[in-house]
């Protein structure tokens, strides 16, 4: 009986264990961005020497001083918005993790500078393609269809001044 009770015990130590592995494995890893380094999956973050900032992948967050401080943000502010995630470098810390990388941050920007580029890197999702016709095409077609209903409607006012024969319009002698 007692070899029973301790089988059990052993079993139920082993499912909590590997139950306690799997959702550890779920909320540390979480999915890289498009625009991250292709074959480092499971990475915690990128530095980004050109801004001197970085990406938390498993939060989805920008972290970059601001204000005096650390800030954790979705977006990256204004001044960057205009920088182009997929052809900026990205330094995958390998040798980090915590909540704070930023600790190091004095290290990374002399190590890694403004314009540093190592091995060439692909990014983890091809870049969207956004076409010519993708974007101006529907503004010009609206324009267009309000240009020719326009017209279609003083064509057919026209229309109907030539059948009354009032004078006006295309019918006049």
């Amino acid at each position: 009986m007692k070899t029973i009770k301790i089988a059990i015990a052993g079993l139920f130590l082993l499912v909590a264990n590997a139950t306690q592995a799997q959702v550890s494995i779920n909320v540390n890893i979480g999915t890289p961005p498009a625009w991250g380094p292709a074959g480092y999956a499971e990475m915690e973050y990128y530095y980004l020497p050109d801004i001197e900032a970085y990406y938390d992948v498993r939060a989805s967050q920008f972290i970059y001083f601001g204000g005096g401080r650390w800030v954790r943000t979705t977006r990256l502010p204004r001044q960057y918005s205009n920088y182009d995630l997929y052809g900026g470098y990205k330094v995958v810390l390998n040798d980090y993790h915590g909540r704070t990388p930023y600790t190091y941050f004095d290290r990374h920007r002399v190590k890694y500078y403004k314009g540093y580029h190592g091995t060439p890197q692909r990014p983890y999702r091809a870049r969207p393609v956004y076409g010519y016709n993708d974007r101006h095409d529907k503004h010009y077609d609206k324009h267009y269809d309000k240009h020719n209903k326009k017209h279609d409607r003083h064509d057919r006012d026209d229309d109907h001044d030539h059948g009354r024969g009032n004078g006006n319009g295309h019918g006049r002698r």
